[in-house]
């Protein structure tokens, strides 16, 4: 019995121009990995590399990366028996080790896209999601919104920092003037947009619509800033950029800026085994965190959704991107009443690794 792979690429469009603070996104390409065993190639488990320029460490030596494990499997330098050690040895190629990580849990549970054994794939449990909403113009803006609370979402997160703050103000109080915080919780995420100088004024501004958290509102980087936002903020502050090339000091990062909360990426933060790190520190610490996705086709959020199903958080988790393309593969991810599920009764479509 033999280990080989392959590698497949694909380029998945967005169905609108997905705006936020840092530009506008209209497509994002993926590398994916097959792994199987010679004998029984139609048994494959799948992983997905999706690094994004600006934010993944590895986005421009992903696929290389790839590559040069890929051939060290084909020529059994890499094998089943010492595969999770030769994981250890990439950690500060996130992306790809979640694509590694994710293909061989897959293989090793029969390759049928079982990543972990627990009642998300086996019994259908849902998981809560929040309904996110894109930047645009204030009529494309509040469009998503309606259409989110139609589809029965209770936890709205709105991408804000790139129109105008009296428009996003305007759309908040829409919101508030039609459905209290005890009907729908609202998230924002500024991805940095705001400066140090006047974010407490726009904080202030915010906490007006009783705002759940906002992401990420000053730039990464400004450690001394964002403690000491975390600590008057009056609106409680989530990292999630911040976390990013901070693996090695995540004890000292999370403790001198004691925010409310922290997003995790599996796929930009270490894969599952670095995204553990991350959730023992933030519980020793206290802090709070919930689970997103970063833009991976319905292959990778699979994984992590999954992944998230191994813990006990009743957060609203960030697991709802599957829908953002217009050429995604059909998979048994099912979106309901703000809840993501895994439908066994449908089937994947996996044509491209054929």
């Amino acid at each position: 019995m033999a280990l080989k792979a392959e590698l497949y690429k694909s380029t998945l469009n967005f169905r609108f121009d997905a705006g936020t603070s840092r530009g506008v996104l209209k497509n994002k390409t993926s590398i994916f990995i097959k792994l199987f065993d010679n004998q029984n190639p139609e048994c494959f488990g799948l992983g997905e590399a999706g690094p994004l320029k600006g934010l993944s460490s590895d986005f421009f030596s992903a696929e290389n990366k790839l590559q040069e494990i890929i051939e060290l499997i084909n020529n059994e330098v890499i094998t089943f028996q010492n595969f999770e050690d030769s994981l250890k040895k990439i950690y500060k190629h996130s992306s790809v080790l979640f694509a590694l990580e994710s293909a061989f849990f897959d293989l090793n549970n029969g390759g049928f896209r079982k990543i972990f054994a627990n009642d998300f794939y086996d019994n259908k449990k849902p998981i809560e999601i929040n309904g996110l909403i894109w930047m645009g113009d204030v009529a494309f803006m509040q469009h998503q919104i309606k259409d989110k609370i139609k589809n029965g979402f209770t936890t709205i997160k709105i991408k804000i920092g790139a129109i105008n703050f009296e428009q996003e103000l305007f759309i908040l109080k829409s919101i508030r003037n039609e459905f209290s915080a005890e009907e729908i919780t609202l998230r924002v995420d500024a991805n940095g947009a705001f400066e140090y100088k006047n974010v407490l004024e726009k904080l202030k501004a915010l906490s007006k619509f009783e705002i759940h958290s906002i992401e990420q509102p000053i730039k990464a980087g400004n450690i001394e800033e964002m403690a000491r936002l975390c600590e008057i903020s009056p609106v409680p502050v989530v990292l999630d950029e911040e976390l990013l090339g901070n693996e090695e000091n995540k004890i000292k990062l999370l403790s001198t800026i004691k925010p409310h909360f922290i997003i995790l990426k599996p796929s930009l933060m270490g894969g599952f085994s670095g995204s553990k790190s991350w959730i023992q520190v933030a519980n020793n610490l206290g802090i709070q965190w919930w689970i997103t996705s970063a833009l991976e086709s319905n292959i990778g959020l699979n994984a992590i959704c999954q992944f998230t199903a191994e813990f006990d958080n009743n957060l609203p988790q960030g697991l709802g991107t599957g829908q953002l393309f217009s050429n995604n593969f059909d998979s048994p991810l099912t979106i309901s009443n703000g809840n993501i599920f895994y439908d066994s009764g449908k089937n994947w479509d996996l044509k491209l690794f054929s």
